[in-house]
């Protein structure tokens, strides 16, 4: 069993760490060298026994029947998309403001992202410029409307009873990008299970991170569950060597598993230990800078803690001189990106500002009481003073 302690942190001076997995990874060091040691022994390095157990313990812990490891991230969002038929002539909705990956994948298989603006109290994907951008798309009659990607960015479930709503009136399949917020919630029904698929990331800095890239796709969908696991090994059945669709090498190794077998133990607790974090960034700063809203009966997975300020990058600056870890997440909205740039067409004033204004500070489980009063300290001197 591994360790929930914590042990003493010395910070060198007075150093505050975005990310520090070193801490984490020297709580549960003897429990991952004993899982990695049985794989190295057994010998069975691509779908290992690890792997089944890690997505019996996914699957369980999310509510649904189907949890299925793949490569990454990404390759759990293009899996996901091959698995339900998408590709060309197919318009997908995604937000504007999160990672590019989301609609990357929609390009990789040859479907057309389609950006939404995002709620400015969530961040999440806005259910009623979606109703607009489908009407956009309708009224065009180019592309027809297939999907849409809600993206629980930071961490916080995106509005699936509304956005479920809207698909359904419109025959579109939403398809979560839950890549930050495994072991987030809206009310009884947790990420993995508040939609007909969802996608998440095991990439190291998530709030569920391996030692190199990772990824799973969860679904309650059996048909869907299949076409998964046949399109993540080549396209093939089983253990033939006939490819019965166009797959691809998408498969989660079987010592990543291991990995996040040992994290999974304490997997809870640093929840637990983020969400109280969150709550009091929350308390302290709200009147200063904007947050984060956190809708009645949702429990975000707190992969990100961001503010939001006019004056972001001379809070960025601050922070800096005082070696306190930052980063912008994101610095520029999806559609201005050159990658998207034949497809950006509608003006998406939030995802603007926020890519404008935000700015995540420290958030881990590891963080100790002291550095997270330092964090404070640092942006209520600066707000003020500003």
């Amino acid at each position: 069993m591994v360790s929930q302690s914590r042990p003493a942190v010395t910070v060198a001076s007075g150093r505050v760490p975005f990310f520090d997995l070193q801490r984490q990874q020297r709580r549960i060091h003897d429990e991952v060298r004993t899982r990695v040691d049985t794989v190295l022994s057994h010998g069975q390095f691509i779908l290992g026994p690890e792997v089944e157990q890690l997505e019996n313990q996914l699957a369980a812990f999310a509510g649904v029947p189907h949890a299925i490891g793949v490569s990454s991230g990404r390759d759990a969002l293009m899996i996901g998309l091959m698995a339900l038929g998408v590709g060309p002539g197919d318009a997908v909705f995604v937000p504007a403001f999160t990672f590019a990956a989301t609609a990357g994948a929609v390009c990789s298989v040859n479907a057309t992202p389609v950006f939404v603006d995002v709620d400015p109290a969530t961040f999440n994907l806005d259910p009623a410029d979606l109703e607009r951008a489908i009407a956009e798309v309708e009224a065009e009659g180019r592309l027809k409307p297939r999907a849409v990607i809600p993206v629980d960015l930071y961490g916080l479930p995106a509005d699936y009873e509304a956005i479920g709503k809207i698909a359904a009136r419109h025959g579109m399949t939403v398809f979560s990008d839950a890549a930050q917020s495994f072991g987030g919630r809206s009310g009884n029904r947790r990420v993995g299970g508040m939609a007909p698929i969802s996608a998440t990331s095991f990439y190291p800095t998530k709030p569920l991170g391996c030692y190199g890239d990772g990824g799973a796709i969860l679904t309650d969908d059996d048909t869907i569950a299949d076409a998964v696991r046949t399109l993540r090994s080549h396209g093939r059945q089983g253990t033939g060597d006939v490819a019965v669709r166009n797959g691809l090498t998408g498969r989660l190794d079987t010592i990543q598993a291991a990995i996040l077998l040992a994290k999974f133990e304490i997997f809870e607790d640093e929840l637990n230990r983020r969400d109280a974090i969150a709550r009091r960034y929350d308390a302290a700063l709200s009147d200063l800078v904007g947050v984060q809203a956190r809708p009645a009966g949702s429990l975000s997975a707190n992969a990100l803690y961001t503010v939001t300020l006019a004056g972001r990058d001379a809070l960025k600056a601050a922070l800096d001189a005082e070696g306190i870890g930052n980063a912008l997440f994101y610095r520029v909205a999806l559609h201005h990106h050159p990658a998207f740039a034949e497809v950006a067409k509608r003006p998406l004033p939030v995802s603007e500002r926020l890519a404008e204004t935000v700015l995540s500070i420290p958030m881990n489980p590891d963080l100790t009481d002291e550095e997270v009063d330092r964090v404070i300290d640092a942006v209520t001197r600066h707000v003020r003073r500003g």
